[in-house]
């Protein structure tokens, strides 16, 4: 029978419960899916806690995935069953078996494996839309990185390196930095231990840098801000320490004539296209060698409470995944 992570309250990591569900007839459209590993982001945690509301209660947790479809719906030309597939979306991952649009799943090559697959399309989509479309980085850039050791971070670290960028991180640890250097930080700063708005300056001669990648969130501001050169940009993706305080847009002409956005990978992919060329994008560098996936948590499907916590008290790197 199939089994998933179910929601009935919105809570800490024991709110999550491990429970059979019914299986699923695909609708029109839609295709069932077996999967073979779920991926485990820190949008979960958001969702989980209620801080992003779920489209309904109780709910399945989790935004990626990756498996074989077994079952296709009325209408649904794209696959059949048999085929590989990966996804990012809507919620509902943590599952043994799930059905999802057919027009919003990825092929997925042979040079790539369900669990790498599962560990990267949502953390490695977002790198590519922040490096190559938020902020197209290039050479001589000098970015910095927030928890540049976590999921998202080693992946824009190695790929900014890889367009010649000079990439500063700031992480918690000494294992955590030198994670980061072994996956193209150039520099790195333990942000517990060292003024990181002094070291950035110091790092960078005065100059500052181009833009600041922050998916950290409310601990990181407004020191991201003053990370940065006249006109650069701060790209704040994420809240992994809480939300960020409104804002006087007056603070950016002040510091700099800054740029600031807060994107989300859902309006980068909405036109299936964009999804396609994002994720072929990432195929590509991960092909190639530029980006390496480091899947270095793995968990049974029914153990993702520790997953969770794990995740949340920092004791995670790269990519984490769970096993049905």
């Amino acid at each position: 029978m199939p089994a998933a992570i179910r929601v009935h309250q919105t809570g800490g990591p024991e709110v999550l419960t491990y429970e059979d569900v019914a299986t699923t007839t695909p609708g029109p459209g839609e295709v069932l899916i077996r999967q073979q590993a779920c991926g485990v982001n820190y949008i979960d945690t958001y969702y989980r806690s209620g801080l992003y509301k779920a489209p309904s209660m109780p709910f399945t947790l989790g935004a990626e995935g990756a498996g074989e479809i077994i079952g296709v719906g009325e209408g649904v030309s794209l696959f059949t069953a048999g085929d590989r597939v990966c996804y990012s979306g809507a919620i509902g991952s943590y599952a043994s078996e799930r059905v999802f649009p057919a027009d919003r799943l990825i092929p997925l090559p042979d040079t790539i494996s369900y669990e790498q697959s599962a560990g990267m399309m949502l953390k490695g989509m977002t790198a590519q839309y922040l490096v190559r479309r938020t902020f197209k980085v290039g050479k001589g850039h000098i970015i910095l990185v927030h928890a540049a050791a976590g999921g998202v971070g080693l992946i824009i670290c190695q790929w900014a390196k890889s367009l010649g960028a000079t990439v500063i991180g700031t992480v918690g640890t000494e294992d955590k930095a030198a994670l980061a250097r072994a996956n193209g930080a150039d520099h790195t700063i333990l942000y517990r231990s060292e003024d990181w708005v002094k070291r950035v300056a110091e790092i960078t001669g005065g100059v500052k840098c181009d833009v600041v990648y922050d998916g950290v969130g409310k601990d990181t501001y407004p020191g991201s801000l003053d990370c940065l050169r006249p006109l650069g940009m701060w790209v704040s993706f994420g809240n992994a320490s809480g939300p960020v305080e409104p804002m006087p847009m007056l603070t950016l002409a002040q510091k700099g004539s800054l740029f600031a956005t807060r994107p989300t990978l859902g309006t980068y992919i909405a036109k299936r296209e964009d999804l396609l060329a994002s994720a072929n994008d990432l195929f590509s560098v991960v092909a190639f060698g530029s980006v390496k996936i480091p899947i270095n948590q793995r968990y049974a499907l029914k153990d993702a409470r520790k997953a969770h916590e794990e995740l949340e008290g920092r004791r995670t790197t790269g990519s984490s995944i769970l096993l049905p």
